[in-house]
């Protein structure tokens, strides 16, 4: 990433505020949006698969003001069985891909296929002339990854990747604490996001070669790259640790370097309670951001000097209780109708995608 393209994504913080102190710990204020106006046209969006571990994102649209759901795709005839009767899902009109591309007013696609069947949906719903919300991770040919976002920045439409904590409250309040400054110069970023995988969909999971980093690692390089950019080097530590015979790198490390910066990603699927050790550490010259859990975030955040609401030296921070996508969702909508620009630039995404291939043990080739 460039140093101005860097900029750009760490002054996208929002304007929430710290409120108040409950037992000596700071509330973050998370900044709202303003509800749609009654006579704005609501967007027609569609969702493609339900094969993904987070296809049941599509209860957020049925929620959200912003959007209409016209109607949902799944060719497996078992795994639309199976959806039928989950209620995100429940009631819909059910179509073939063909049918929902060529719905009247069809904006925008979720893409939540199984992962080896994301590109080419996508691919798919951009010649189409459709806005995508792709799941993550964005395949395993990287060649093909930046050709569909070459594609799509050309036709003017967003691939919003589904990473899901870019819009998570504490990292917003992070991204502002880097915008201004507040952490000084920053030299070690630490980031670990583990769960306890099942046998079944290890082996699953094994068919992918870059095991859990590829999986699940992708969600906090993401986070690492946001503060830190393109790294000069990455070395992967691939590991398979488990007593299970089943090849699923289930035990990665990797190491990225930059001129001044180490960061270290750590992901398993051995790790029991791996959920609350989740984490996001940013250590600068002049403080400290430690973010954990991710998912139900606090933060305990250290800095040389009193900073805006903040004073010197350590303190929590405590903050609402997340709820994934809602943001993302707010934001693809405000980006469809031209209200603002995206978050998160292709030469953003194209890093991610590069710098986990790498910390897979892969090549972007």
């Amino acid at each position: 990433m460039t140093t101005n393209s860097r900029r750009e994504f760490l002054g996208t913080v929002g304007s929430g505020a710290l409120v108040g102190a409950l037992g000596g710990s700071l509330s973050w204020a998370v900044p709202t949006q303003a509800a749609p106006k009654s006579d704005r046209p609501k967007i027609k969006i569609g969702q493609i698969g339900v094969g993904h571990a987070h296809a049941s994102k599509l209860s957020v649209y049925r929620a959200s003001d912003d959007y209409e759901v016209v109607g949902i795709v799944e060719p497996d005839a078992k795994l639309r069985q199976q959806a039928e009767t989950q209620a995100p899902f429940s009631g819909l009109k059910w179509m073939t891909q063909e049918q929902l591309l060529n719905e009247s007013g069809l904006q925008a696609v979720l893409a939540e296929t199984r992962v080896r069947d994301l590109l080419n949906t996508a691919e798919t719903c951009v010649a189409a002339g459709k806005h995508v919300h792709l799941d993550k991770p964005a395949g395993e040919s990287f060649p093909r990854y930046r050709g569909l976002l070459q594609l799509a920045e050309k036709s003017k439409l967003l691939v919003q990747m589904g990473y899901m904590f870019r819009y998570n409250p504490a990292v917003v309040l992070l991204r502002r604490c880097l915008a201004e400054g507040w952490l000084g110069e920053v030299f070690e970023v630490h980031a670990v996001m583990s769960k306890v995988v099942g046998p079944v969909q290890r082996k699953e999971l094994a068919e992918y070669p870059g095991g859990i980093m590829f999986e699940l690692g992708c969600h906090i390089l993401d986070l690492v790259i946001g503060v830190l950019g393109k790294p000069n080097g990455v070395t992967p530590f691939p590991r398979h640790s488990s007593t299970l015979d089943d090849k699923l790198l289930d035990n990665m490390l990797a190491v990225l370097t930059y001129p001044r910066a180490t960061a270290t990603v750590k992901s398993s699927a051995l790790e029991v309670d791996g959920g609350d050790r989740r984490h996001l550490v940013v250590c600068g010259s002049e403080g400290t951001f430690h973010i954990q859990p991710l998912d139900n975030p606090s933060a305990r955040v250290t800095f040389s000097k009193p900073r805006g609401e903040f004073k010197k030296g350590y303190q929590d921070v405590k903050f609402p209780k997340y709820e994934r996508y809602v943001d993302d969702a707010v934001d693809m909508a405000r980006v469809i109708r031209g209200e603002k620009v995206c978050d998160f630039s292709y030469e953003h995404d194209l890093t991610v995608q590069t710098t986990l291939l790498q910390a897979c043990g892969l090549q972007p080739t």
